[in-house]
Order: C-alpha cells, then structure tokens, then sequence
C-alpha cells in the first residue's frame, strides 16, 4: 500500500503510541532493516486515521489506550476506509477480551510490548505478508475463556463504575435505574467472572481487558 518510491522492496510503516519513548524505541528498531521504513508516526488514534490516509503504509504499529481518540476506535475506522489495512496490535494488555475487540474490529496481530525486542520485527513481516500473530499467552487465555459467559454491555457498564469507586446507589442516579437493579447485575457479574467480591471482580476484569483502567468520561 505504501506510496513511496522503494515501496516494491520496503515494509512502510506508520507507527501510533501516545509515548514518544515508545515511538523512538520502535523506530530505532526498524531504523536498522533493510527491508522496512518509518513512514509516519502518531500519537492519538485520530492523528493515526489521518496519517494512514497520508502515507497508505503497508503496516501500522497501533496502541489501544490513548488519548482523544483510542486505538480500536481507530482500527475500526481505518479498516471500514481500508479493509485491506494490515494493522498490527502493540499494547501492555494481555486480556482475551481486548484482543478479541481488537481482532474483530480488524486488526491482524496482538503483540505485547514486553515482546517488542525480540518479535518485533517478525511480528511486521508477518503482518505484511498476511498472516495473523497471537502471543502464546494471549491465545491461551483466549482459550481458557471461550465457554465463559461473556458480560453484557451493561453490566460491563456497571462494573466500569464500580471500579471507578462508585457505590451501587450512585451508579443506579448515574445509569437511570433502581439501586436494586444494579445490586442484581453485580450478581451476575459475580456469578458470570467466578469473583468473590467487588474488588476481585475489578481485577479479573482488568486482567482480561473487559474494562480498562481509564477514568469514566
């Protein structure tokens, strides 16, 4: 897809994270192929749609959890423009439920930043060449989790709030419902994460990506 000159022999490459270290780190990576090229680079998901439409690179590098605009809502968007888009995950989240949006919404691969120095660069030629990348441990808790009952929208709503501190009569003023109602849906959600209480199932959500730790907007 890349619109440069060389783009017969190099990987074109947009690289989107909200930390200028990371996008450096990736860089200086890349820098040292032969085979590949730094096109661009973003730091929010609406400066990525933007430069993806700029430099059409054959691979982008997406975080998730950035500011104004996140990186699923980005790959949702990019992809809908350009189904052929090859966009390779890069994030610190391991949950099977995160990758799972990020793979529907369209992206090709799931890479954990941890890995980066070691399966960077092949994670990218893969990407290019079509071929879908999942961690080891990102697939196995895929795996692990598949026969679970998933969360509804709401209720992964109402959990959202509970990790943001809220008591279940705020969230019930917030949400536009009865206290009782949402202490029925913390059952469920209990019951559904296997959770002992409140606070367990914050952190088994987290862990699995179901909500993220970013302050409700």
């Amino acid at each position: 897809m890349a619109n440069n000159s060389d783009a017969a022999s190099t990987i074109g490459i947009l690289v989107v994270d909200d930390h200028p270290l990371m996008r450096e780190g990736v860089a200086s990576m890349i820098g040292s192929e032969p085979d590949m090229k730094i096109l661009a680079s973003a730091s929010n998901g609406r400066e990525a749609i933007t430069a993806f439409e700029t430099h059409q690179p054959d691979v982008t590098l997406m975080d998730l959890q950035m500011p104004e605009l996140d990186g699923l809502s980005a790959i949702r968007e990019i992809v809908a423009r350009h189904p052929e888009a090859r966009i390779l995950v890069l994030t610190t989240f391991s949950g099977d439920v995160q990758t799972l949006h990020a793979l529907k919404a369209g992206a090709c691969g799931y890479l954990l930043k941890s890995m980066i120095r070691k399966d960077l660069l092949n994670a990218v030629r893969d990407a290019h060449r079509g071929r879908r990348r999942l961690p080891p441990e990102v697939a196995a808790q895929i795996g692990q989790h598949a026969l679970d009952d998933q969360l509804s929208e709401r209720e992964a709503e109402v959990l959202s709030r509970v990790a943001s501190g809220l008591a279940n009569k705020q969230i019930a003023t917030q949400l536009g419902v009865s206290e009782q109602t949402v202490k029925s849906h913390m059952k469920s959600i209990l019951a559904k994460l296997k959770a002992n209480d409140r606070t367990h199932a914050v952190m088994i959500a987290l862990d699995r990506g179901i909500i993220d730790s970013w302050p409700l907007r």
